[in-house]
C-alpha cells in the first residue's frame, strides 16, 4: 500500500512539474493566432512584430543561463516556483498591457520562467522518479510540451473562428477544419 502512494504521489508530482512544459509549448506557439489581431490593434511595424515575437525566446536564453546556478544554490523547488511566479506576472502583465512595449517586456519575463522552466523540470523528475520509471517519466515533460503546442493552436483556430465569425466546432466530420481560413 505504501508503494502505490508513493508512486502516486511521485506521478502527481511529476504531471504538476510537466505544466511548465505544457506552458513553454503554449507560449511559443499561441503567438502565431494572436500575432495578426496584434498587428492590427496596434499597427506594428515589421521592427515591433520581431521584438514581439522574440521577446520570449530572449527571456528564455537568460532564464536558462540563470537555471543552472540557481537550481545549485537553491534546489530544484524553489527554482521552480520561481520559474511560475515568472509565468505569472507574465499572463497578468500580458492581459493587461497598456502599450506594446509592456506586452514586450511581459513577454520576456515569460520566457525568463520559460527558460527556467525548461532546465530545471526534466532534473528535478530526474530526481524525484525511481530508477525503475525515470525514463518514462521525464517523458512527460516534452509530453506536456508538445501537447501546450497542439493546445495553442486549437485555441488559435478557435481565435480565429470567433474573430472572422466562422464556426469551428462540429466541422471536424466535414473536413473543413483543414480548409486555410485566409
Amino acid at each position: 500500500m505504501q508503494t502505490n502512494n508513493k508512486t502516486s504521489s511521485i506521478l502527481i508530482i511529476t504531471l504538476v512539474a510537466s505544466l511548465g512544459g505544457f506552458l513553454f509549448g503554449f507560449d511559443m506557439a499561441v503567438i502565431s493566432g494572436v500575432l495578426p489581431f496584434l498587428q492590427k490593434q496596434f499597427s506594428l511595424s515589421a521592427f515591433e512584430e520581431g521584438w514581439f515575437v522574440s521577446s520570449a525566446l530572449i527571456g528564455c536564453i537568460v532564464g536558462v543561463a540563470f537555471s543552472g546556478e540557481l537550481s545549485d544554490r537553491l534546489g530544484r523547488k524553489k527554482p521552480l516556483f520561481i520559474s511560475a511566479a515568472f509565468f505569472f506576472l507574465s499572463a497578468l502583465g500580458c492581459a493587461f498591457m497598456p502599450s506594446m512595449f509592456w506586452l514586450i517586456l511581459f513577454r520576456f519575463l515569460g520566457g525568463v520562467g520559460i527558460g527556467l522552466a525548461s532546465n530545471v523540470v526534466p532534473l528535478y523528475i530526474s530526481e524525484i522518479a525511481p530508477a525503475k520509471s525515470r525514463g518514462r517519466l521525464i517523458t512527460y515533460y516534452q509530453f506536456a510540451l508538445t501537447f501546450g503546442i497542439l493546445v495553442a493552436y486549437l485555441t488559435n483556430a478557435g481565435l480565429l473562428a470567433y474573430a472572422t465569425s466562422q464556426p469551428v466546432a462540429g466541422e471536424a466530420g466535414q473536413g473543413n477544419m483543414m480548409q486555410p481560413r485566409f
